[in-house]
């Protein structure tokens, strides 16, 4: 069952705009739409939202003001997913430069669109978290240690980050893009190092756990399983 989240829509498209809402309230959750930036901007300070949905092309401002506007005002800083019909890597890098959390290209589905929703919110709860905890498996963020069943793991800086980003979008697939940009986000790594420490990060828990915890996902990146007993 779908957790209810509070979505605000800033979308000057009053077509897409009908569409979206009337597909997200459909899921149950709640919707707050805003055709210009600036009553944007003021509904994200006014209100706390899971996850804000904003155009890039608006018809009084720049989205990207407007995506910086928000997380510099508001008490509560939401995660920040666009949507643009602009799909050069330059207008993607300039988005997350922003501050933006994700990038959706127009035309999209709507069903992608409620996915990446729900990663986004999970995600801003996981942060918030000082511990995280799945099945018999367990970290703190703030000492950065790992527990299987009760029993401690030692890891790496670098396995427990890689760790830390798998057990943050489980139960989903974490792609390699992602884990890269979570683990080295200053400078890009050489080409084998992430599937390197991969290995690494194996070998320190399957000795504890008794089984593979970290399983490759052909042509996306790597999920964590057999997380239980059971």
């Amino acid at each position: 069952m779908r957790k209810t989240l509070k979505i605000l829509l800033i979308e000057d498209n009053l077509a897409l705009a009908g569409q979206l809402v009337s597909f997200l309230e459909g899921l149950g959750w709640q919707v707050d739409y805003a055709a210009e930036g600036k009553l944007g901007l003021q509904l994200a300070n006014q209100y706390a939202f899971d996850v804000v949905l904003l155009d890039l092309n608006l018809p009084d401002t720049d989205g990207l003001q407007i995506c910086q506007a928000i997380l510099a005002s508001a008490n509560i800083k939401p995660p920040i997913l666009m949507l643009t019909a602009r799909d050069a890597y330059q207008d993607k890098a300039s988005g997350f430069a922003a501050g933006a959390d994700d990038y959706l290209t127009k035309p999209f589905d709507l069903r992608e669109l409620a996915l990446r929703c729900e990663a986004l919110a999970r995600r801003r709860e996981l942060f918030q978290q000082q511990s995280l905890e799945i099945g018999q498996l367990k970290i703190c963020r703030r000492q950065r240690q790992v527990w299987w069943q009760g029993q401690p793991i030692a890891l790496t800086a670098t396995g427990f980050a890689i760790l830390q980003k798998l057990m943050e979008n489980h139960p989903y697939p974490s792609s390699r893009r992602e884990l890269i940009e979570h683990v080295w986000p200053e400078e890009e790594p050489e080409s084998n190092a992430l599937k390197a420490h991969i290995y690494t990060l194996r070998k320190s828990l399957e000795p504890a756990v008794g089984h593979p915890l970290i399983h490759t996902i052909s042509t996306i990146g790597y999920q964590l399983q057999g997380l239980t007993d059971a």
